[in-house]
């Protein structure tokens, strides 16, 4: 059966924001450059860490709701397709076409990163596609490359709990996932080709291959607690535990040697077995706690306006690296222009609100945020809902009080 809806716990879509946060602030840690030591640059630079965040979370979530319940046949199958398209697809496809007509005015070349037919890198895009090739990944709208991991666990979550359940072979999955990546780097390494699997750091840090560990993480947990009465009744500090090791993880990246053309620790050796191993590990731990424990930090999490901000993080995150964000900057910095001009033909020396990057990056933030909320009410949750009841893929289901919290938790 699926998880009854009482069970949905509100502390974990706080997490989705703390994630977009976390990112948002990695992109954008060069604005405190003045402000904060170098080592403190390095820290925040290091806080990409919410996308290992929203990698153990949906392992946690997909294997919460579907491990004992799943089956291998057509019908389910579509369902569990279609619910992964209204939940996923819909603002992806807008907005990464939003980016490609803003390219065809703008002409900038991070959306193509030269490739020569816009076209074809924009069916590329829709496709989940560009994510397998190592010099098309930051295209579009860069951060979307991990929806190409995402994708790739979504479709094989089922198979994964399928030899899970029926050869007991669970630890075995993530060692043969990597070596089948391992293997595709030494066939196409030498292969020029956009950089189709082309080396191993991209292997381990972009795609599923190199990556599954994380949501096995989160698969192992949901195997944990699925039988488990999550009444936050635990008097164990599993959440301040796993969040404080989550840091350390953090920390380590941040002091170990930045390999040359990289601009993180996440990209040395190891950095990425901090980050996929250890890391996943850790974030496991603080959701172990979240689920069976009652604290602070998760009655933070659980506030209704952080839940929304977590219903909307998916949003942030695509438009906070890109062609909004360019947009922003480039009305922040002809406004700062406008008011200095404004400035010298009064003869004042005066202040511009404008001339902060640190300010600058914060009003952005909140703009997004605000945006993307906007974008949550009007667009992503009435086509979600659209698509669950249409008949697509498969006939809709008549809601009943037996199915109605399992189309809510699907």
């Amino acid at each position: 059966m699926q998880k009854p809806l009482q069970n949905y716990i509100p502390a974990l879509t706080g997490v989705r924001a703390l994630a977009a946060f976390l990112v948002f602030i990695s992109h954008y840690a060069y604005a405190f450059d003045e402000n904060f030591p170098r080592a403190v640059q390095r820290f925040l630079t290091e806080f990409h860490i919410g996308v290992t965040i929203f990698f153990v979370l949906s392992g946690f979530l997909i294997a919460f709701r579907y491990f004992d319940s799943f089956k291998l046949t057509g019908d389910w199958f579509r369902q569990y397709l279609k619910n992964r398209v209204a939940r996923i697809y819909p603002m992806y496809f807008l907005l990464t076409l939003g980016a490609f007509v803003s390219y065809y005015f703008t002409h900038d070349q991070k959306v193509t990163n030269g490739f020569a037919n816009p076209v074809g890198l924009f069916l590329m895009h829709i496709t989940f596609l560009r994510g397998f090739f190592d010099q098309l990944k930051f295209t579009g709208i860069a951060q979307g490359w991990s929806l190409t991991v995402e994708e790739c666990f979504y479709f094989s979550a089922p198979f994964i709990f399928y030899f899970a359940q029926k050869y007991r072979k669970f630890y075995i999955q993530p060692v043969v996932i990597t070596l089948i990546g391992v293997t595709l780097v030494l066939v196409f390494s030498h292969v020029n080709w956009y950089g189709f699997f082309g080396n191993f750091t991209f292997l381990m840090l972009y795609t599923f291959l190199g990556r599954s560990f994380e949501f096995f993480a989160g698969i192992q947990l949901a195997l944990i607690v699925r039988k488990q009465q999550l009444d936050g009744q635990k008097k164990t500090k599993f959440t301040y535990m796993g969040f404080g090791l989550i840091f350390v993880c953090v920390w380590i990246m941040s002091i170990l040697p930045i390999p040359k053309g990289e601009v993180a620790g996440l990209h040395h050796p190891f950095g990425i077995i901090t980050n996929n191993y250890l890391l996943a590990a850790s974030i496991a731990l603080f959701f172990y706690g979240l689920l069976t424990e009652t604290t602070v930090l998760k009655k933070i999490l659980s506030n209704p306006f952080v839940e929304l901000l977590g219903k909307s993080s998916y949003i942030f995150y695509l438009i906070h690296l890109g062609y909004m964000y360019d947009f922003l900057h480039y009305y922040f910095n002809k406004w700062n222009d406008d008011i200095f001009a404004l400035y010298d033909k009064w003869g004042v020396d005066w202040v511009s609100p404008f001339q902060y990057d640190n300010l600058n990056v914060l009003c952005a933030f909140i703009i997004l945020n605000g945006v993307s909320i906007l974008l949550f009410k009007l667009i992503e949750e009435p086509l979600n809902h659209y698509i669950r009841k249409s008949n697509f893929l498969i006939k809709s289901k008549v809601l009943t009080p037996q199915n109605k919290s399992e189309a809510i938790n699907a």
